[in-house]
């Protein structure tokens, strides 16, 4: 439910092709305990009953509204974008304190938008935030890694003043990734959280939406090259992809879509501060770990501490390994 003096909530889902999911995304939200100001449902020319599943939905919810594009190809990740922007020009985004950008095709707690603004109401600097994604893997739902620094692409809840400041979203692949790191240069927070009440679940697996998850993974990575991701956190990202579903092939598809962009001179992101950014955050990330081993030893050395045969300490290699999974959980 709302009060007038609940924070404004505008939420708008670009939806195609969404008929087998819409429906429970639309029960999850008339469930919540903090109801959105406005839910703009864009239906980007859906072949199926997406549409009629919408209306249906406007009728009994007065908070709802649905906009028809024209059927016709959707570029996947601009597109999405394009279609998020069509639905943001039918609204002045100033009487609004939050936006977000939801898929079609989740299900969510009934208090996670009231957890959420709460959590943003306790933090004047948290820019963008989300829940875990869960998604299918042979009949349950598993965990979808996805850095703690990053908001998830599905339900993508920001600060209005936030969004307004580091301009939106870019209208190509990695979207969802270059506004997370927009945010940190310009002194916001992103994060995800991996809380039971905000656990979100994906009824389909990314990727799988369009030709193939294969496909999707190349895309990804033509999205990393775009970003302009350095060439040594890119490798660490697809040996790390490599270790999850579909095994190997998805990271040597990530490898192979950012290769083949960078052969080919694909275009990129023209922000040379945006640039320098992302490289510092890419490569402290990556290296986090081995700095962390060394610091201390590089101390103990000085003071010549002297550690008893008898304590058997764990392999370094085994610790920084692990450290480095961690680190490697993003976009």
């Amino acid at each position: 439910m709302r009060n007038i003096n609940s924070p404004k909530i505008l939420i708008i889902s670009p939806v195609k092709d969404e008929a087998e999911y819409l429906e429970r995304t639309i029960k999850s939200m008339a469930a919540q305990t903090l109801l959105p100001a406005r839910w703009i449902i864009v239906n980007d020319g859906s072949k199926d009953s997406t549409g009629t599943i919408a209306e249906t939905a406007a009728r009994e919810h007065g908070w709802i509204r649905v906009l028809h594009r024209e059927k016709g190809p959707r570029r996947v990740g601009p597109g999405v974008i394009e279609a998020f922007y069509a639905g943001l020009e039918t609204v002045d985004l100033n009487d609004f304190d939050y936006v977000c950008k939801l898929d079609g095709d989740i299900e969510f707690q009934p208090g996670y938008f009231e957890e959420m603004i709460s959590r943003f109401e306790a933090d004047p600097r948290l820019g963008t935030a989300s829940g875990k994604c869960f998604i299918p893997v042979n009949g349950e739902f598993v965990y979808e890694r996805t850095g703690d620094e990053f908001s998830h692409g599905v339900a993508k809840l920001f600060r209005r003043e936030c969004f307004q400041e580091i301009g939106g979203f870019v209208r190509e692949v990695m979207w969802d990734g270059i506004d997370c790191h927009r945010c940190r240069m310009l002194g916001w927070k992103a994060v995800s959280y991996q809380d039971e009440d905000l656990r979100i679940i994906h009824l389909r697996l990314m990727g799988s939406s369009q030709k193939s998850v294969f496909h999707g993974r190349m895309r990804w990575g033509r999205g990393q090259y775009f970003m302009g991701t350095h060439p040594l956190y890119l490798l660490g990202i697809a040996c790390y992809r490599m270790l999850e579903r579909p095994w190997i092939l998805g990271g040597m598809c990530i490898l192979f879509g950012y290769l083949k962009a960078a052969l080919t001179s694909h275009r990129q992101y023209g922000d040379a501060e945006f640039k320098r950014h992302l490289h510092a955050w890419q490569l402290r990330k990556l290296f986090a770990p081995v700095l962390r081993r060394i610091r201390p030893a590089t101390a103990a050395i000085a003071l010549k501490t002297v550690t008893p045969a008898s304590v058997k300490k764990p392999a370094a290699s085994t610790t920084i390994k692990q450290n480095v999974v961690r680190e490697l959980e993003l976009v």
